[in-house]
């Protein structure tokens, strides 16, 4: 049967329970397993989707404790490299991931970082493969990590593979003195389902986006600038076919104001909006969104239906601890 790959590298996360760590009696730390790739695939598996995980691990207990985490939760890592020494990681000096608190990643010299094109067999990657999901975190490493995509990608499309993409941008991981709209723009030119903002549209692939907008902008309008984003790349990026956004603002680290706009070359839609006063981990809502995407997209619903679903998945992950969400839409 058939079977979601999603490529990119695993991660945990340290989390603080204080905004210093190293306060006095409280320096206590929290770890999640994590990545956007691999929060995709527990998503998707979560939501009864056959889905196949590549990334590479070191040869160590530790790495294969997080494979078996994996595993247990259905997905397939299979395909996985060995390779390295190290995982990366990433420490969150926040309670709940809220965006303005202190994010340290520590990637550099990770196994999947340093993954060269010779590690890759793609008959075996793309083995029983139709749809292959990957992130702008994976180019924005490295250049070399940037080329070797692009080669994935290739090979994916070669194959008639369905690709999609999330427009995940990081600022600091962007600095081997390239920017985003340098490199993205002729990776997403593979992919079939774009998903992201509207800001993150506009930083990776030059699409337009207004000056001004503010977490009160009418809702009317952020649907405007959607369809606006939504054409330029669909004019843009010819193999596009399906394009989502989603909208989540924050008042206060328990605060989340959050909907979404699906667009197609016939349709364009937007969800009801979602508002919570009580978030427990914002980490990964995005993704939770994106595995909603792809499964409402495979299970070919309604334009309507398709965006219902992705939001209230992302919603629902922000009521869930940790990196990965359980598969539910609310």
């Amino acid at each position: 049967m058939p079977q979601i790959l999603t490529f990119g590298e695993i991660l945990y996360r340290l989390q603080s329970e204080n905004e210093s760590i190293f306060e006095a009696g409280s320096n206590r730390l929290k770890i999640f397993p994590g990545g956007s790739e691999a929060n995709v695939a527990v998503g998707l598996a979560q939501m009864g989707e056959q889905v196949q995980y590549c990334s590479a691990f070191p040869d160590n207990v530790f790495a294969n404790d997080l494979k078996n985490t994996l595993k247990n939760l259905e997905v397939d890592c299979s395909k996985s490299i060995i390779s390295g020494d190290r995982i990366g990681s990433y420490l969150l000096l926040s309670a709940n991931g809220l965006s303005s608190g202190e994010v340290v990643y520590d990637r550099k010299y990770s196994s999947f970082s340093l993954l060269k094109l010779e590690n890759l067999d793609f008959d075996k990657l793309f083995d029983d493969v139709n749809w292959l999901h990957w992130s702008a975190l994976t180019p924005a490493l490295s250049l070399g990590m940037a080329e070797l995509m692009e080669q994935v990608l290739n090979e994916a499309n070669k194959r008639n593979i369905t690709i999609s993409v999330d427009l995940n941008y990081r600022n600091k991981l962007w600095k081997y003195g390239k920017s985003p709209l340098e490199i993205m723009p002729k990776l997403v030119q593979y992919c079939d389902v774009i998903m992201g903002n509207i800001w993150a549209a506009n930083n990776m692939l030059g699409s337009p986006v207004e000056a001004g907008l503010t977490r009160n902008t009418e809702k009317d309008k952020y649907f405007d600038c959607s369809q606006k984003s939504s054409d330029y790349i669909f004019n843009h990026f010819p193999k596009a076919k399906h394009i989502a956004n989603t909208f989540r603002f924050m008042d206060h680290s328990k605060h989340n104001l959050f909907f979404g706009t699906y667009h197609s070359h016939s349709e364009n839609t937007i969800s009801d909006t979602y508002e919570t006063q009580e978030v427990i981990d914002r980490i990964g809502s995005g993704d939770a969104f994106m595995a909603g995407l792809i499964h409402a997209l495979i299970n070919n619903m309604s334009a309507q239906e398709i965006v219902n679903f992705a939001t209230a998945a992302g919603y629902q992950k922000l009521f869930v601890e940790g990196d990965f969400g359980n598969g539910k839409a609310i």
